[in-house]
């Protein structure tokens, strides 16, 4: 019987079954992408949920309001912290269950290290003078801002230049001239100094308050009247003797950080040891020592501590710079001139003619740097954290602070300002800068105030030099803030800032106050931590607390799994229990989020903090997206199915009554439906099957193979599980339903005036059917925008951060699959329904036909049903669809109403049109069909 109702009835067996094939091959190949989406998404939130370390913990009250308020890191917090965490505390958490690695980092302060810039300006000579000076009037860019610079001079004489030896003097610039009675007392054994005067006597004082003219001498004048920043205390002239050649010493100084860590601990950490490129590494036998005099620099004993040096500078600078060649009068009276306590007044007046320019940059100084094997630290500088607030638009903006205070740049040595400050210094000041001058003092006033009970002042002396690019590489997509070693990424967000930046990182300058702080460019061990901050003439923090952070790596984490995560968090907890002022912060599973910083009105940068967790929130994000993508594909799938199967149940209302006359009972009725259905799932699914199969092998799908053989069983259970009701459906029909029209009930007639009137009267005739098909497209409508919010929900959850880009990025696919199916799927049903209404009514059509109407106004009463039908199912659907969402929760369309319910209408416009296409073969097809063979069919 069942075969037989399939043979005679295969024309709707067929489209049955095509129904089948698609909703379970669809189902199976979309929940296969999703897998595959989730695995892939999976996968690369493992791969990249682990940085350099773990936990990082920070002294109290070091996590700034933004940090707290947004749950994340900022990316320069280690270069405004200076201690903080105790020895004791460090030792102790060092040695708690759990703990892989704790890599503490001292932050001590900054060095100013002072070298030069060297620059040819010999094809700007004059060839036929036997003396001449050219000069240079530089000016610096650094990062946002340009300086100017002092003049750098060079005195080039053919004459040779002789140096002498006194118990207070070296110079190396003698020059023999024609001796005026008014120079006579300025030289030195018939000859004059040609470069002391300018060099050296910048204020031109009597020498030692005697109203004699300074003379060379080891401590030549008192400078303290002097700014630091004064363009005349930085110009230096370069004395050489020869022809054709000249080169400019440009004086320069960078500033260092010196900072203290455990060597054994970052190597393990980041492998610093494989960083070393001459010398040798730390170790943790490298302690603070001292030379006795007989070896001392300075005839008593020196103290020297242990420390690594970058190779690299991690400031940035270009010096471009106009060459002039000075007015000089007569060559023959340079050397007196020069030779002579005016000699800065008479070459600053001097007129110059520009012949060229010249660039250099700052690095090459710094290389120079690399060259010494010991600094001194009788002064360094500390700075303060940076400060943010909201802006109502829900940026980042940067407090600055005051300008520099003159008394910071002064030396121990009778308050001598600090030679050669870097000119940045005058810029923006972001962080507070702070002075630690040392317990050594030269001089008289300035060592009245000494505590001579505190350590002495100790010398760096260099073990071996280091490369941070040769550090090995973490994901760019969970990097923690490794600022030990390289500074935060920091970008123009707008077109003025990255025209201003010429579309480069704004880079480290050496602005001790700047935005950007250069990273800790010299290391030193954790036992020389006491030589240097007690060498300080006052007491700080970094005293009792060095200890600027600790990075831990925890043993046994492999990711953000639950086992990982459960190690990770009892570690952390025990530090807070053991410290609960200490800041906290577990970095597994964290990732670079971009935050746009206003720095001032017209600079706005992109930096990348860091987002705590979102490792955690993406795999909880795909679980639940991946459980509500295959629940709801797969009750669109079988409402599709159960639609299809009702349908053809409805359309055999009076066979069905028929075989009740027969005497068939309701048990027979459920397994001729149920047959019919298994049999066409079986079809469908075995075809299915093979279907599935290819297609998978075309979109690149893993196990193919494997995945295609559910076909069969999806398609059994859903025509099987999508059947019941259509088929308990048909056991209530009882014998009357062969004879009955499945039409409403007329009330009253009413006159058809138009062909959209007709239709309209055909969708309420059989309201049960119209509802039926309207469900279908609102099921479809309605999952579309369910989908649609959902995906932008997910999106909100992960994205902000770079892995939450990546992993949305992977994700589109399966999630565009999905809405899709959906809209086909519904689509396909009110086609559906429209075609057995059709058949149906195929002879009322044919009658129509008969008496006049002609094919164009029938296939416009079928067109103007599909839209009504489809308009009225993807409008509710819309509706439900919203009504849903927002029964979810607010969260779920936090910011994106307008979008998802824009979309939801598109989408019944789309499903519109789609339907519309779709009629137009039926349409052809029944009006191929003579009416006298309807009528006769009838």
């Amino acid at each position: 019987m069942i075969l037989e109702q399939l043979r005679r009835r295969r024309g709707r067996a067929l489209a049955l079954a095509a129904g089948i094939l698609v909703a379970a091959t669809s189902f199976t190949l979309l929940t296969a992408t999703v897998s595959t989406s989730r695995a892939t998404t999976v996968g690369t939130v493992q791969k990249n949920a682990r940085s350099a370390y773990d936990v990082l913990v920070r002294p109290p009250n070091a996590q700034t309001d933004a940090e707290r308020r947004d749950g994340m890191v900022v990316p320069n917090f280690l270069s405004g912290t200076f201690g903080g965490i105790t020895l004791d505390q460090y030792r102790r958490i060092r040695g708690m269950a759990g703990v892989d690695v704790a890599a503490p980092v001292a932050n001590i302060g900054y060095l100013m290290v002072n070298s030069r810039v060297t620059v040819d300006v010999s094809r700007f000579l004059d060839g036929k003078a036997s003396r001449q000076i050219l000069r240079i009037r530089p000016t610096l860019t650094a990062g946002l801002g340009s300086y100017r610079t002092s003049d750098q001079y060079v005195y080039l004489t053919r004459s040779p230049l002789t140096s002498v030896t006194e118990d207070y003097f070296r110079s190396r610039t003698l020059e023999k001239a024609a001796t005026e009675k008014s120079t006579r007392r300025y030289q030195l054994d018939g000859k004059y100094d040609v470069c002391f005067y300018f060099n050296r006597d910048k204020t031109q004082l009597t020498e030692f308050g005697v109203d004699l003219p300074m003379k060379p001498n080891l401590i030549s004048e008192d400078r303290r009247e002097i700014s630091a920043f004064d363009p005349r205390l930085n110009s230096w002239m370069n004395c050489q003797s020869g022809q054709g050649k000249a080169t400019i010493d440009i004086p320069v100084s960078y500033p260092v950080l010196l900072s203290a860590i455990d060597p054994q601990a970052e190597d393990r950490l980041v492998g610093l040891g494989g960083t070393v490129t001459s010398g040798r590494m730390l170790t943790e036998n490298d302690k603070p020592w001292k030379v006795p005099p007989p070896k001392s620099s300075y005839g008593g004993y020196d103290f020297y501590v242990p420390a690594l040096l970058s190779s690299n500078p991690l400031t940035t600078g270009t010096l471009d710079a106009t060459v002039e060649r000075l007015d000089v009068g007569d060559p023959a009276r340079l050397p007196s001139k020069l030779g002579n306590p005016t000699a800065v007044d008479f070459v600053h007046g001097l007129h110059g003619t520009p012949v060229g320019r010249i660039g250099a940059d700052l690095s090459k100084g710094y290389r120079k740097a690399l060259e010494e094997d010991s600094f001194d630290t009788s002064d360094y500088w500390t700075v303060g954290p940076v400060t943010y607030r909201r802006t109502s638009g829900d940026h980042l903006e940067v407090q600055t602070q005051p300008a520099q205070k003159p008394g910071l740049w002064v030396t121990n040595q009778d308050r001598q300002p600090v030679p050669y400050v870097p000119e940045e210094n005058q810029g923006t000041q972001y962080r507070k800068v702070v002075s630690h001058p040392s317990t050594n003092c030269f001089g008289m006033d300035a060592c009245k105030e000494t505590d001579y009970g505190r350590l002495p002042n100790p010398l760096v002396r260099l073990v071996g030099r280091y490369d941070t690019g040769k550090l090995p590489g973490f994901s760019p997509l969970s990097d923690a803030p490794l600022e030990t070693y390289q500074p935060p990424q920091v970008t123009g967000a707008d077109t003025a800032t990255r025209e201003a930046l010429h579309d480069k990182a704004l880079r480290p300058d050496r602005n001790l106050g700047g935005y950007v702080s250069p990273p800790p460019t010299m290391l030193t061990t954790m036992d020389s931590i006491t030589a240097l901050t007690k060498s300080r003439r006052t007491p700080t923090l970094q005293d009792k607390a060095p200890v600027s952070a600790i990075r831990i790596r925890v043993a046994g984490v492999s990711g953000v799994d639950a086992a990982s995560r459960a190690r990770v968090n009892a570690v952390a907890g025990q530090i807070r229990a053991a410290y609960p002022r200490l800041q906290v912060d577990v970095t597994v599973g964290s990732s670079p989020a971009p935050q746009t910083v206003v720095l001032d009105a017209t600079t706005h940068v992109t930096e990348r903090w860091v987002a705590k967790g979102v490792a955690l929130r993406i795999l909880r994000a795909v679980d639940t997206k991946s459980a509500l993508l295959f629940v709801l594909v797969l009750v669109v799938c079988a409402l599709f199915i159960g639609q299809a199967a009702l349908a053809s149940v409805r359309s055999r209302r009076t066979e069905i009554g028929t075989l009740r006359c027969l005497g068939w009972s309701s048990g027979e009725v459920l397994r001729l439906v149920l047959g019919e259905l298994f049999a066409i799932g079986l079809a469908a699914g075995a075809a299915g099957t093979l279907l599935a199969y290819v297609l998978g092998r075309l979109l690149g799908q893993p196990d193919a193979g494997t995945k295609s053989l559910l076909v069969l069983p999806v398609a059994l259970v859903l025509a099987t599980v999508a059947g019941l009701i259509p088929a308990w459906l048909a056991t209530r029909m009882g014998p009357m339903e062969a004879v009955r029209p499945p039409v409403a009930a007329v009330r009253r007639a009413r006159p058809v005036r138009s062909v959209a009137g007709l239709a309209l009267l055909n969708l309420l005739r059989v309201r049960g059917r119209t509802l039926l098909g309207a469900a279908g497209l609102a099921l479809g409508v309605a999952a579309f925008t369910l989908l649609l919010a959902l995906t932008l929900a997910f999106r909100g959850q992960v994205a902000g951060s770079l892995l939450g880009s990546a992993v949305v990025a992977e994700a589109r696919g399966a999630d565009y699959l999905s809405v899709a199916l959906c809209l086909l799927l519904g689509a396909a049903g009110v086609v559906d329904v429209l075609v057995i209404s059709q058949r149906e009514r195929a002879a009322d059509l044919a009658v129509l036909r008969a008496t006049g109407w002609s094919d164009r106004e029938l296939a416009r009463a079928t067109l103007y049903e599909g839209i009504g039908l489809a308009l009225l199912g993807g409008l509710s659907g819309a509706v439900a669809g919203l009504l849903v969402v927002l029964a979810l929760g607010q969260g779920v369309l936090h910011g994106h109403l307008l979008v998802v319910a824009g979309a939801a209408l598109l989408a019944t416009l789309a499903a519109t049109a789609l339907v519309t296409a779709a009629l137009a073969i039926p349409i052809r097809s029944l009006s191929r069909i003579a009416p006298a063979h309807l009528l006769a069919a009838d």
